[in-house]
């Protein structure tokens, strides 16, 4: 996909580390999201939608290991 739009400006998260490194592209109707070490690897596609969803888990803490689950 990203051979496809060679003008997409991919952004480094902020919690990135050595070898951790994810990047993100807002590609108009889809958010990418691919490793940046790993350029011509993989790329995951998510709705704005989804996105948005994705964020406001990760904000909530809803991905964290250690929190207590509910249920």
């Amino acid at each position: 996909m990203p051979d496809l739009q060679p003008d997409l400006v991919w952004k480094k998260s902020t919690r990135s580390t050595p070898g951790n490194c994810v990047e993100v592209a807002d590609a108009g109707d889809l958010i990418l999201v691919r490793h940046s070490k790993d350029r011509s690897g993989p790329v995951l596609a998510f709705s704005v939608e989804e996105w948005v969803a994705f964020l406001a888990g990760v904000r909530a803490d809803e991905f964290d290991p250690a929190a207590p689950t509910l249920g």
